[in-house]
């Protein structure tokens, strides 16, 4: 019985690789398995590369690992792709009648399982089912029983119509009968199934997911990857809660529309990537200055410019701490976790009405598309609280006066927080403008009140340091000399990571830390460690650089930004070799 067990497809975009990859995905997780996704896809519609990596285990399984089970390949150049993580037993199917694939070499060691994937797709309703005659194949390969890839064909096709779902339940025995008929044996694959229950989603759509629950009711957005499933998850959605989905004609447009409903008191947002950050960075001002309260989500990719769009990176920090001119105080929030997203999310949400600042939400390429497998209530619903801040009513609004009777929405207060009256609210009209003001909003270039209203607006995030718990997340071994500190989604594959260092001797307490500015201080875990190393997907240690700025100390680096995310093998190794290069200088 294999508990662990890695298998994926790969071809050309166009393919439908993801759909594939999804559907398996599904598949594993309704029979009570844990999932890990991968995904490798080149930034075209079609042509290029694409691979949908599945690791499941009866476990947990929080990263993905450089090995190959069960390799379903559309196009030669996938085995050669995927060469290095092929073992001894491997098996690969594929279709040798197509032209492409009739010379294909399979390597030595490993199983080639030729099935007719067009042939067999044709027969049972079409050749568009190609991929789904794979899956039944690899269902035959790994003992996976057919009727668990029933549920998830259901959830894909069932608003097509009863007959594409009967035609794709036949595909996928079609593709399981073959392999059973023609390949007399035995493989060493068998997937056990549970009873247990598990929720399948990825970054974006947990924090699609945070937004409806916090209340959002306004999203606009430009399509963008890898940001651009957070709208798709809310269309559709948030309809049904009175909110809106809008799709502007450019970054600069949704960013706008985002800050017009959050003034007229809707919690609002937009999501985007590197490129619409940039575009945005001019309205962030004026959503600081204005006091308008607005969670952007930023999905990092490789940059600078285009860069590589579907790539992996966390190169955007900071921009996110210092872009935009002026002095802007804003708050950064970097989920940790796929799930945590989905709180971190809310989080932002609170944060913004409750300082009355943009919150940058930041996550990046390899949590938005990575999908995992989570129990029901790890989004206990019960469990969200909303808290709108400062808002005064009619009841209230007379204390926010000023002595010519005006209402005070830019007012000095001592924790630099100012009565919010949403429109609507009676005397409790007003203005806000991106011009300096005085505490009604109206303009000024009064040097004293300038001063007044800078420092009151930096208060904020003083007020918020003292307040709101920044702890950052802490797991491995509490008393190690070895401290690995980590943002974004670097968590899972450190948290894998530690068990392979452990088999090594190696021990380490590690330190994930979700909150970039404000930020915890770190100095006292620093200064008790012997070793101290950050782990970030950037070449400059962006966040290396903050730590070090904070607790006035060096500290080694383990960095990656050739666009592909941490592996849990390939973390040890780089931090292990890191530790010996430290003793040895």
């Amino acid at each position: 019985m294999v508990a662990d067990f890695n298998w994926a497809v790969g071809g050309e975009a166009g393919d439908g690789i993801d759909s594939t990859g999804k559907i398996f995905a599904q598949a594993l997780s309704r029979s009570g398995r844990h999932v890990f996704t991968s995904k490798d896809f080149a930034s075209r519609i079609r042509g290029g590369y694409t691979a949908y990596k599945v690791r499941t285990s009866v476990d947990k399984v929080q990263s993905v690992v450089d090995e190959l089970d069960v390799l379903i390949a559309l196009t030669p150049r996938t085995i050669d792709e995927n060469l290095d993580e092929l073992h001894e037993g491997s098996v690969i199917i594929y279709d040798g009648e197509r032209t492409t694939m009739q010379n294909v070499e399979i390597p030595e060691g490993m199983v080639g399982v030729d099935v007719p994937l067009k042939r067999l797709a044709e027969e049972a309703g079409g050749a568009i089912m190609r991929n789904v005659v794979a899956l039944g194949a690899a269902c035959a390969v790994a003992d996976f029983p057919i009727e668990n890839l029933d549920s998830a064909l259901e959830k894909r096709f069932g608003d097509k119509g009863r007959k594409l779902v009967e035609n794709n339940k036949e595909a996928a025995r079609a593709g399981r009968s073959y392999v059973a008929e023609e390949y007399d044996q035995t493989f060493e694959y068998e997937l056990e199934t549970t009873d247990a229950d598990y929720v399948l989603l990825n970054g974006d759509e947990a924090i699609g997911m945070g937004a409806i629950a916090a209340g959002c009711r306004f999203y606009a957005g430009y399509p963008i990857t890898p940001a651009t499933d957070v709208m798709t998850y809310l269309t559709g959605r948030i309809e049904r809660f009175g909110g809106h989905v809008v799709q502007a004609e450019d970054e600069l447009s949704a960013i706008n529309m985002a800050l017009g409903a959050a003034r007229g008191g809707a919690r609002a947002m937009t999501a985007t990537s590197g490129p619409g950050i940039d575009l945005m960075t001019e309205t962030f001002g004026l959503i600081a200055t204005s006091e308008t309260p607005l969670v952007i989500c930023n999905v990092m990719r490789s940059g600078p410019s285009t860069g590589m769009p579907t790539k992996q990176e966390q190169g955007d920090l900071n921009h996110m701490l210092y872009g935009g001119h002026g002095e802007v105080p804003r708050f950064v929030l970097a989920p940790t976790t796929v799930d945590e997203c989905f709180w971190k999310t809310i989080e932002a949400f609170n944060l913004a009405e409750q300082y009355q600042l943009p919150v940058y939400l930041t996550a990046d390429l390899s949590m938005a598309v990575t999908e995992q497998t989570f129990p029901p209530d790890a989004f206990d619903m019960d469990a969200v609280e909303i808290d709108r801040g400062f808002l005064v009513d009619e009841s209230t609004v007379d204390d926010h006066r000023t002595e010519s009777g005006g209402f005070t929405p830019h007012e000095i207060t001592e924790d630099g927080v100012s009565p919010r009256a949403l429109p609507g609210t009676v005397d409790g009209a007003h203005m806000s403008t991106g011009l300096e003001h005085d505490e009604q909003g109206r303009r000024t270039e009064d040097t004293e009140m300038r001063v007044e209203q800078v420092d009151k607006r930096n208060r904020k995030v003083e007020t918020a340091r003292r307040r709101e718990d920044w702890s950052p997340r802490e797991f491995g071994d509490p008393d190690a000399d070895n401290l690995v500190i980590t943002w974004g989604s670097n968590e899972g594959a450190l948290a894998e990571a530690l068990d392979i260092l452990a088999d090594d001797g190696i021990r380490a307490r590690v330190l994930s830390v979700p909150y970039v500015f404000p930020r915890p201080d770190l100095t006292e875990a620093i200064e008790t460690a012997e070793n101290t190393i950050v782990v970030e997907c950037n070449e400059t240690g962006q966040f290396a650089n903050l730590v070090e700025r904070d607790a006035l100390v060096r500290v080694d680096r383990v960095t990656k930004y050739d666009g592909v995310r941490f592996k849990a093998d390939e973390l040890a190794e780089e931090i292990k070799a890191t530790l010996i290069q430290g003793v040895e200088a």
